[in-house]
């Protein structure tokens, strides 16, 4: 890649993960400006994405994190312009981002993930619940979650049927759309695959009740960082096949991180994030340091397989 390409970082957007995009842009932002490209900065919270193509752009950076950064929708926008754009496209970007969709391919692709069903808005009732469980044979712990949402917002552990029934009432009065599913302990394994490669496994060991919003991007929290993830060498190389099989099977681009629960002897994979966080207390950023990819490089790596048509 020539020097002095015209980079347009996308960030912040309006999406519950603004925060966290921000941050990311920020990072990702001074590592371009030190590969010596000309880097500019573009929030779709304050200009319409249409306006991009007065920006006069080599290539998009796409650091948006959740809705309309992390499902299809901004990347519609860049196949559009046909203006070179980071990580995943369209298609990949939509099914990963809706946790029913990736579930199914990872089932038909015979990748292990949680027990899990499917609720409605629309015929929620506790007498319904209580058959759909009995019938899909589901005991607590449960899960219930937004079916596209990122940074474990909105995510519930419940323990008894009140319970879930209570937090899946609050979850309904802002999505129309929850899934639950069965609750697995065991180690919080996290792998970062880029350009079709696995790049290693990271293991959290969460101080709070799991590793949620707070977990994720708060010091305080204190949450636990493993490099590499604490696994006998054979299960670390599982993992990190079943990280790309599954990176493979989304059909994903430039760099993914798919997140997993080791319970039992098996690898269960709870999702896959095509728009991983860039920020000071991200996992793809360490998990690449530990392999002897320093941020700047990363950054690199990332435009450097910018295209359309992904």
């Amino acid at each position: 890649m020539k020097k002095k390409k015209k980079i347009l970082i996308i960030l912040g957007g309006d999406s519950r993960e603004r925060k966290v995009s921000l941050e990311t842009g920020k990072a990702c932002y001074k590592a371009i400006k030190r590969l010596g490209y000309g880097v500019k900065k573009f929030d779709p919270a304050k200009k319409f994405l249409s306006e991009i193509k007065k920006s006069n752009t080599d290539i998009i950076f796409n650091a948006l994190h959740g809705k309309n950064g992390e499902d299809g929708i901004s990347q519609s926008y860049f196949e559009y312009l046909k203006i070179p754009y980071t990580h995943s496209g369209v298609i990949p970007s939509m099914i990963a981002m809706n946790k029913v969709l990736s579930k199914k391919i990872f089932v038909r692709k015979k990748i292990l993930t949680p027990k899990y069903v499917v609720l409605n808005k629309e015929n929620f009732k506790i007498k319904i619940l209580k058959v759909i469980l009995r019938k899909k044979k589901m005991t607590f712990p449960l899960v219930v979650k937004p079916v596209s949402e990122g940074s474990s917002i909105g995510v519930k552990i419940c323990k008894r049927l009140t319970q879930l029934f209570r937090e899946t009432k609050k979850l309904f009065r802002v999505y129309d759309e929850l899934i639950i599913e069965k609750f697995i302990s065991g180690q919080e394994i996290q792998v970062a695959v880029m350009n079709g490669k696995s790049l290693g496994a990271i293991e959290l060991k969460p101080r709070r009740s799991f590793y949620d919003y707070k977990a994720k991007y708060s010091r305080s929290a204190k949450t636990m960082h493993i490099m590499p993830a604490e696994l006998k060498k054979n299960k670390y190389r599982e993992v990190l096949n079943i990280a790309r099989k599954a990176h493979m099977a989304l059909k994903c681009r430039g760099v993914t991180r798919s997140d997993f629960k080791f319970y039992n002897n098996k690898f269960y994979l709870l999702e896959i994030n095509t728009q991983p966080g860039m920020t000071n207390l991200s996992l793809v950023p360490e998990i690449a340091k530990h392999i002897g990819i320093n941020f700047k490089d990363l950054v690199k790596k990332i435009l450097q397989d910018a295209s359309i048509n992904r």
